[in-house]
């Protein structure tokens, strides 16, 4: 199918929820984010290497994530009572958000589409 100048691609979007109650530091972190998106054995556990998982969830030929989107769609990384997350672990709630920007900027940057979007709920 073509799209022409005035049609455009319906955007869909994959929501995971993440398990920040299990988040209590950074060892927690990382686990918790290999264990939901199947990063490879060899993930570094740090944040860059967090971003280049994430960076390809686009592309399920990398190897980087079992978790997967279409090109064009938007991953949104649902985070539940974030208020309780930013109390109790204010470095990854701000390294999460900090994280994802960069995904999305790096991609930006390159004249590709952005992937992810934080959905977090709560009483803020």
């Amino acid at each position: 199918m073509s799209v022409g100048p005035h049609q455009h691609h319906a955007t869909q979007t994959l929501v995971v929820t993440i398990p920040t109650d299990r988040i209590v530091d950074w060892d927690s972190f990382h686990s918790v984010f290999k264990e939901v998106f199947g990063f490879p054995e060899f993930y570094g556990r740090n944040q860059d290497a967090w971003i280049d998982c994430m960076g390809y969830v686009d592309d399920p030929q990398s190897g980087m994530t079992n978790v997967c989107i279409a090109p064009g769609n938007v991953l949104a990384l649902r985070i539940d009572d974030a208020v309780d997350f930013k109390r109790r672990c204010p470095e990854q709630y701000s390294a999460l958000i900090e994280c994802a920007a960069f995904v999305n900027y790096r991609r930006w940057n390159a004249g590709e589409k952005t992937l992810l979007t934080l959905m977090l709920t709560g009483h803020f």
